[in-house]
């Protein structure tokens, strides 16, 4: 089989598993974008260059790969996110329902790089990732049913670079993305509530049904390609130490779509709030800025820092709008930019075995308990990892790496207007596995 001809499988098969997300990083991000790194807890990504994983973390980095090299990695990342309900309510009444069960569950994502390197100053990249990815899915009754059930966001991110070596001491990178992303949104509506506000009880209890007795289901889809970039810079300070610099641009979208509806009462038939209909909405995903250092000592260790900087206050709302004349549905969001730091060791057993360890601390952009939503119940995580590194044979080598990634209690107290106040706490965590298979010829 024919080089090209598997690149061309493998990027098939790397965008399809980048299509199950579960967020990892802060927000909806998602940072699982090689094995290699997650031993460490991704420390000195934007320095480490070890591999073709550079081209995501800081294209600059190519610069260190000599020849061709090619790095498939895959990722299982499982979720628990468990609510528990304290004194929800809407118009004054208790909201009924169960805690909606465990809303994570273990996804997949997979990336895939090629690295080239042309001549001694020039290098030529290609990077398959998912760099945003979301996935929570409720039990059909539970208590927050009105305003979330099920939530997928999913991204797939075609990369090329390019690097070029200044010199021994600099090396530049820069890169453009072509980003899919598609998103999947649905929540109960409480028409027993809404049918109260045009009719008298004893009509809405006959024809509709009690409130909280006779939902609806809202689904809404949209999609839509977005393009960005991103830049690097690799200075190699002494033979033993190197800093890395790496930014990732914005990328907006204007997503279109469909809203959908089921069970609805014929009450309702001829409201455009419960008729099927088109929809769009604008959703820009933040940029972000890292500094990683990384440090030799000896011939055994190797210790790696990173901060990075993301700018999640450009997700202020989400609005979505219908062509049909319905009402634009609107939920703010408020996020704040936030910092992420880590710290990573290894040590070199020989040429063929390397240890990895790493922690890091990434902050999440959601204020406060009132901005908290159930589809992104979001919260400050520290990261434990561990992995480790086998060259098996000339050029050829696997990664594997896994984290567990400590929540806080999470308290909640979200209002949405028709929908009622969510009122509870969240125990959340995730474990991460990667396996990573690197070839250089």
């Amino acid at each position: 089989m024919q080089l090209p001809t598997v690149l061309v499988r493998l990027v098939f098969v790397a965008a399809l598993a980048g299509w199950a997300g579960g967020a990892c990083a802060a927000g909806f991000a998602l940072i699982e974008q090689d094995a290699s790194g997650l031993g460490n807890a991704f420390a000195g990504g934007a320095a480490v260059a070890e591999d073709a994983g550079t081209i995501y973390f800081n294209p600059a980095g190519m610069t260190r790969l000599p020849g061709k090299q090619v790095l498939a990695a895959a990722h299982a990342i499982g979720t628990n996110v468990k609510f528990t309900n304290q004194g929800s309510t809407t118009l004054g009444q208790p909201l009924t329902g169960g805690n909606g069960g465990n809303a994570g569950g273990w996804n997949a994502v997979a990336n895939l790089y090629l690295s080239w390197q042309l001549n001694d100053s020039l290098w030529l990249g290609l990077g398959v990732n998912s760099p945003f990815g979301l996935k929570t899915e409720y039990e059909q009754g539970w208590v927050g049913r009105y305003q979330a059930l099920n939530s997928e966001l999913m991204t797939i991110n075609i990369n090329p670079s390019i690097a070029y070596k200044v010199s021994d001491k600099v090396s530049l990178g820069f890169g453009v993305s072509a980003q899919r992303i598609d998103a999947t949104l649905s929540k109960a509506i409480d028409q027993g509530t809404i049918c109260l506000g045009v009719a008298p009880p004893g009509v809405c209890n006959a024809v509709v049904g009690p409130p909280q007795t006779a939902d609806a289901q809202q689904q809404l889809s949209a999609g839509d390609w977005g393009y960005g970039f991103n830049l690097g810079a690799l200075f190699q300070i002494s033979p033993d130490m190197r800093i890395g610099v790496n930014y990732r641009s914005q990328i907006k979208y204007t997503l279109t779509g469909s809203s959908t509806y089921s069970s609805v009462n014929p009450l309702f038939a001829g409201n455009p709030s419960f008729q099927n209909t088109s929809a769009s909405a604008d959703l820009t995903v933040p940029d972000s800025a890292s500094v990683s250092v990384f440090q030799t000592f000896g011939d055994k260790w190797e210790m790696m820092s990173d901060i990075t900087w993301t700018h999640w206050s450009v997700f202020n709302q989400l609005t979505v709008n219908f062509a049909n004349g319905a009402p634009s549905n609107t939920t703010p969001e408020q996020w704040l930019n936030t910092w992420r730091f880590s710290l990573g060791l290894n040590y070199k057993f020989n040429e063929q075995w390397k240890l990895r360890t790493g922690v890091a601390w990434d902050q999440s952009p959601v204020p406060n308990p009132q901005v908290r939503n159930p589809r992104v119940p979001d919260n400050s995580r520290t990261w434990l990892a561990i992995g480790g590194s086998w060259s098996f044979a000339k050029g050829a080598s696997v990664d594997v790496g896994y984290a567990h990634l400590f929540v806080p209690d999470t308290s909640i107290n979200h209002t949405e207007s028709a929908s009622g106040t969510l009122i509870g706490t969240y125990n959340n965590s995730v474990d991460i596995i990667s396996l990573q298979v690197v070839y250089s010829f």
